[in-house]
């Protein structure tokens, strides 16, 4: 389905959780968040309605995001229903991968076909002081996991933070020699607990090629711009909502996980879901693409949402 812009709508981003098994700094309050009544968040029985209601707007991928959407109970089954949808044909997850060495060959049986892992340091301190408490031999454990349960095209997504991960450019670099993983550059967004940080934190990706020129562009994918170093197995994808805004090529539509429907990330205007069944579920999902603003105004100002990263899933 269009939008009233041109764009073919055709992908669902859906927020089973709000809740994570991290608080990184970026993304949610030092006190972490409230926790919903669990009559305020979408069953499973919802979850796979409004995908099966998007899917008949013309959605052909979903994906599962959060919070860390492998805390949330039911989790599996939500993908089994899901993946049964048969106008839905590719059905992707991305989680912090420290549930996945339990969760990977389940979820690849549930019909989930593709991973993406958050990461954003290589260095166990940074990591644990970033995430307020995790380890990085968790996330570690969990890409292998995933590699051992089957999924192949790991993407492993980064926020590129100054100050913080800019001086580890190279180590992910180097990952990408040797595996197949695609090591994805993603800007930071000035939202939420990161909206009045220090600019000098809001690093451009055409950072990545300015410190190293060797990389050599191929294929773009989605919003991607990827690249490879000379002889890599794996590859690097940068994402700039910021220095390059991709608006005009934007193709996704976000429900949260208290069911609300979002034509952007940044947008203030959400649509109640919940409690809406059959013709009347399809048409408001309808009436929501054909809403989905223009572009976002990041360049002007912080994000327009009330909501933090968490709260409408990354």
């Amino acid at each position: 389905m269009k939008d009233q812009y041109g764009r073919t709508v055709d992908y669902l981003r859906l927020s089973v959780t709000d809740l994570c098994s991290y608080r990184c700094q970026y993304c949610m309050p030092a006190e972490g968040v409230r926790k919903l009544r669990h009559e305020d968040i979408l069953s499973v029985e919802e979850c796979v309605e409004i995908a099966h209601a998007a899917s008949r707007c013309g959605v052909t991928k979903v994906r599962i995001t959060g919070g860390e959407p492998l805390v949330r109970r039911g989790i599996l089954d939500i993908c089994r229903g899901i993946a049964a949808i048969p106008e839905v044909r590719e059905l992707c997850l991305t989680t912090n991968g420290a549930l996945l060495p339990e969760l990977a060959a389940s979820l690849r049986e549930a019909g989930v076909q593709r991973l993406n892992i958050s990461l954003d340091t290589l260095r166990p301190e940074r990591f644990r002081a970033m995430t307020r408490g995790g380890e990085l031999n968790q996330a570690m454990d969990g890409i292998a996991a995933a590699e051992r349960a089957g999924f192949s095209d790991l993407k492993l997504n980064t926020v590129l933070i100054g100050g913080f991960n800019d001086d580890e450019l190279g180590d992910f670099l180097a990952l990408t020699m040797e595996h197949p993983w695609e090591l994805r550059f993603i800007e930071l967004m000035p939202m939420g607990p990161c909206a009045h940080w220090d600019r000098g934190c809001f690093l451009p990706c055409r950072t990545v090629l300015e410190r190293f020129p060797a990389l050599e562009p191929i294929e773009a994918r989605g919003v991607a711009l990827r690249y490879r170093l000379p002889a890599a197995k794996g590859t690097v994808g940068l994402i700039s909502p910021l220095s390059h805004t991709f608006c005009s090529q934007c193709r996704r539509i976000r429900v949260t996980s208290d069911g609300k429907l979002k034509g952007c990330l940044h947008s203030q205007e959400e649509i109640p879901l919940r409690g809406l069944h059959g013709q009347a579920l399809e048409e408001t999902i309808r009436r929501g693409i054909l809403s989905k603003p223009q572009e976002h105004h990041l360049t002007e100002r912080s994000s327009d949402t009330p909501r933090n990263m968490n709260q409408i899933g990354g």
